[in-house]
């Protein structure tokens, strides 16, 4: 375990105004973009596997509840197509209950190495429950036990406590355990989608498609 002396000491927040890099990118234009978002970022997805990152799937979950309070997570996409951007979790965390009351998600893809990022906004939706129980029996063993030992947010007394549960529960399922009633899918189906490409001086690539009607407009944001 690195010392505590390898981490940034208070004072090293004097220094915080310095840190910055400067982004040199391949132009990102209007006529090199694909028709649909969807087909643009599986396209930037492929760069973003294809360049070695570590877990190109993590992406950054924000809901906010009924009362206005944002909340963000790391969560991983476990699906996309023409029909939004899926993920799974438990519906009684705070994301799942912030979707049950205010059903709205915006994702970021923070694909720094590569100097792109991609933020989705959109309206949510739960996936049909046989799509999250195909998912489900897909997981490892362990990930399926700790998707019933864990209520999700919730504080808990201690880490024995939270083991004893999963040994209790493996002991109950030693092979299969079921879909929990309370886990499954949401799919973000997208209003807009932003593309965001690192340049120069700050002058960064931004181009937004956003959905009227049954079309999608492409238009460029200032950095």
């Amino acid at each position: 375990m690195p010392s505590t002396r390898e981490y940034l000491s208070v004072d090293s927040a004097s220094h915080l105004p310095g840190l910055r890099h400067s982004y040199e990118g391949e132009p990102l234009l209007e006529s090199g973009m694909a028709a649909d978002p969807v087909t643009q970022f599986a396209l930037w997805f492929a760069d973003a596997v294809a360049a070695g990152l570590p877990e190109p799937n993590a992406m950054v979950v924000a809901t906010s509840s009924a009362g206005g309070r944002p909340s963000a997570r790391t969560v991983l996409l476990k699906g996309f197509d023409e029909r939004g951007f899926v993920f799974f979790t438990n519906y009684e965390s705070r994301k799942g209950r912030d979707l049950g009351e205010n059903p709205r998600a915006c994702l970021l893809f923070p694909w720094h190495p590569i100097r792109r990022q991609v933020r989705v906004e959109g309206s949510v939706v739960r996936l049909p429950r046989e799509d999250s129980a195909a998912y489900f029996h897909s997981r490892p063993y362990g990930s399926r036990i700790g998707a019933w030992a864990s209520r999700q947010s919730a504080v808990v007394e201690s880490r024995e406590q939270l083991d004893a549960r999963f040994r209790e529960l493996a002991e109950r399922w030693p092979q299969d355990p079921p879909l929990p009633d309370f886990w499954g899918g949401f799919r973000v189906v997208p209003a807009e989608v932003e593309f965001w490409q690192g340049q120069t001086d700050r002058m960064h690539d931004r181009l937004r498609y956003r959905r009227t009607g049954g079309t999608w407009t492409l238009e460029r944001l200032a950095p």
